[in-house]
């Protein structure tokens, strides 16, 4: 399986973050994670969730926000992911009740929204799973500079078999939905804990 880490748009992504962010950021406060405020577009989605319900950023106010895109039959990133993302939950005790993971599924021809909320569960009671159609989730990624492709099945194989490539990256938005902080593959859990720490802190 193939990940789109060194793909060019996440490259120019953060070549991007590097130049324009070095100088910007909270005053009294040192990030480890990229620091992008001011330079990504605010939460805003609307995507059907588990239930026949539907979810959306107007939701998640007052609450900061961990997203990221997969999907449910990622055989290593995703839920790599997913458990580095509850451990920070767990290091963070009370403060984690006001954080929630948003996983968007750009697989939305094999992850229902049904199957994603039963793939995030396993790791985190309040994560939520969110996907919708082409249109929906190829709009959502451009909005945050997110590469991913579907691959078309083998020779022989099962229509419902394929890979799909993504970039990697944890967008961290405060609780009003300003988008804060971008974690790479590379950043460890305990440095995912104190931003968000901080960032709660800052923001409260």
């Amino acid at each position: 399986m193939r990940h789109l880490t060194s793909g060019r748009a996440w490259r120019g992504l953060l070549l991007t973050l590097f130049m324009l962010l070095a100088a910007c950021g909270d005053r009294n406060v040192n990030w480890t994670l990229y620091d992008v405020k001011g330079h990504l577009p605010d939460l805003k989605f609307s995507l059907p969730g588990a239930g026949g319900k539907t979810v959306s950023s107007d939701d998640l106010k007052g609450k900061t926000v961990l997203l990221f895109f997969g999907y449910a039959s990622c055989p290593d990133i995703c839920p790599t992911t997913m458990a580095q993302l509850t451990a920070v939950l767990q290091n963070l005790g009370d403060k984690a009740r006001d954080v929630r993971i948003v996983f968007v599924s750009v697989d939305p021809h094999r992850d229902t929204p049904d199957i994603l909320q039963a793939y995030v569960d396993a790791f985190n009671k309040n994560a939520i799973g969110v996907t919708g159609d082409e249109k929906q989730i190829a709009d959502l990624a451009r909005r945050y500079r997110v590469a991913y492709q579907i691959e078309k099945p083998k020779p022989g194989d099962d229509a419902e078999i394929y890979d799909v490539t993504h970039s990697r990256g944890v967008y961290i938005f405060d609780n009003k939905g300003r988008a804060r902080l971008l974690a790479s593959e590379t950043d460890s859990i305990e440095a995912l804990t104190r931003d968000i720490r901080q960032l709660i802190d800052i923001t409260s």
